[in-house]
């Protein structure tokens, strides 16, 4: 029994490391797969540039693709940089007879403007690879290459999706990356059905090379795993999603999506736990905290690097509260998901200022909003009678919605460092101090109980 699945990649090489075999093979391994690779062509690339290609001879890519599948059993594949009419001819025979789902990328252009399909495999693509996909993922350009249309927004994707569905894919993803929106939205569509806009939040970052090797590479490893098409899809948006926003600088022109962005979070659990088990005893020695913790006592929660989730959110499993005498209590130990109220208060502010990784409850009345005002740390605020009916009956909605909308309302989110409310009946009033790191909010914490004492 394969307890692995067995995922192939038939693109071409990037020197770079950023795109392309290299790219797939790292998500491959990185979501759980194990990497097999047919490559197609050999290019001289970095981030600036493709300053060379070789390919390999049509026979040659065949032979590759025969000795793999004769051998090992591919639970899926995906085709990316496919280059020559040729190579097509050659690869095509084997790819028409798979018993395993296949993910086409028609890789067209590189991210820094080289051709990486030759005007005589356009035609080839269509008549060979597109009718044995079960997914086609083209970006903007490269839906409009195939389809001759120019496409300018929603409308005109669908209708693009359409004309590809003709040419015998049984699913489409046309990538919108390249529409100038708030938000990035992926359509997907299949035959019979209406297309369906899958949106991430876009992420401002010059770090888009590989970005469709990645996707690809990522939908088939879900394929590969048992998920259904759509499931496949959406986890692999969210794996994109992660290695764009955690992304970091590579060269001087278009750097690489941070393939190995899960493995980091994971590995920043363990600091993540010690530092909070750090923190509470130096809460304890706080003079005048017992004057800020809530009836419903306090907790201090701490996310690891680009959290998502609240199990990536971790606070005290018991909380912290004070004796009738002002002494601190610290019940329990950090783990993950202790808090998920308080969580989902830090990942709504994350989604405004993506520098906040902490968060502190704090008892509210008129004179703690003083000293915050005088401690110079800015408030923002939200109303519990406003919120959406829709949302009543779901558990800790509220303080999710709320802090979203104090930060979206605030002309400075990123400058906000407490998020208030007024309470309910039978809600009291509370805040929630913001701090970049541990080192930080209890700066602010020092802030603010140093003006409460004056």
């Amino acid at each position: 029994m394969y307890l692995v699945p067995s995922i192939l990649t038939i693109a071409g090489s990037d020197s770079g490391g950023g795109a392309g075999i290299q790219a797939d093979l790292k998500t491959i391994t990185v979501l759980g797969g194990y990497g097999l690779s047919v490559i197609t062509a050999l290019t001289a690339q970095n981030t600036r540039t493709v300053a060379g290609i070789e390919a390999p001879s049509p026979e040659f890519v065949a032979l590759q693709l025969k000795t793999v599948l004769t051998d090992i059993p591919v639970a899926a594949a995906k085709t990316g940089m496919l280059f020559s009419a040729p190579i097509i001819r050659a690869a095509a025979p084997f790819l028409a007879r798979k018993n395993f789902p296949l993910v086409v990328d028609p890789v067209c252009v590189a991210q820094t403007g080289a051709k990486l399909l030759e005007d005589d495999a356009v035609e080839a693509m269509r008549e060979r690879i597109f009718p044995v996909a079960d997914l086609l993922t083209p970006n903007i350009p490269e839906a409009e290459l195939f389809t001759g249309m120019t496409i300018r927004g929603p409308e005109d994707i669908c209708r693009a999706a359409e004309k590809l569905l003709e040419l015998g894919p049984k699913a489409v993803l046309v990538k919108g990356g390249h529409l100038e929106s708030l938000a990035a939205t992926d359509w997907y569509a299949a035959p019979d059905q209406k297309p369906l806009p899958l949106i991430q939040p876009r992420v401002n970052t010059h770090s888009l090379h590989g970005t469709g090797c990645t996707l690809s590479a990522a939908i088939a490893t879900g394929l590969g795993q048992g998920l259904d098409m759509l499931s496949a899809v959406r986890g692999a948006q969210r794996y994109l999603n992660l290695g764009l926003r955690s992304a970091f600088p590579l060269g001087g022109g278009a750097g690489p999506v941070n393939h190995l962005a899960p493995l980091f979070k994971e590995r920043a659990r363990r600091g993540v736990l010690e530092r909070l088990a750090e923190a509470g005893p130096r809460l304890t020695t706080l003079r005048g905290l017992a004057r800020l913790v809530p009836e419903s006592s306090m907790n201090l929660a701490l996310a690891v690097p680009h959290a998502d989730t609240v199990d990536e959110v971790a606070a005290y499993s018991g909380r912290i509260t004070t004796t009738r005498r002002g002494e601190i209590l610290i019940s329990g130990c950090p783990e993950f998901g202790a808090a998920p109220n308080l969580a989902q208060v830090l990942l709504a502010a994350r989604r405004h200022n993506s520098e906040a990784a902490c968060a502190l409850t704090l008892r509210l009345d008129d004179s703690v909003v003083e000293a915050l005002e005088r401690a110079g740390l800015v408030a923002a605020w939200f109303d519990r009678a406003e919120e959406p009916g829709y949302l009543k009956d779901r558990e800790g909605s509220i303080l999710e919605w709320g802090t979203y909308e104090a930060l979206a309302r605030h002309p400075e989110p990123a400058a906000v460092d407490a998020v208030c409310d007024r309470g309910e009946v039978g809600k009291e009033p509370q805040a929630r101090l913001l701090g970049e790191d541990l080192d930080d909010l209890l700066r602010k914490l020092g802030l603010l109980l140093t003006e409460l004492a004056r």
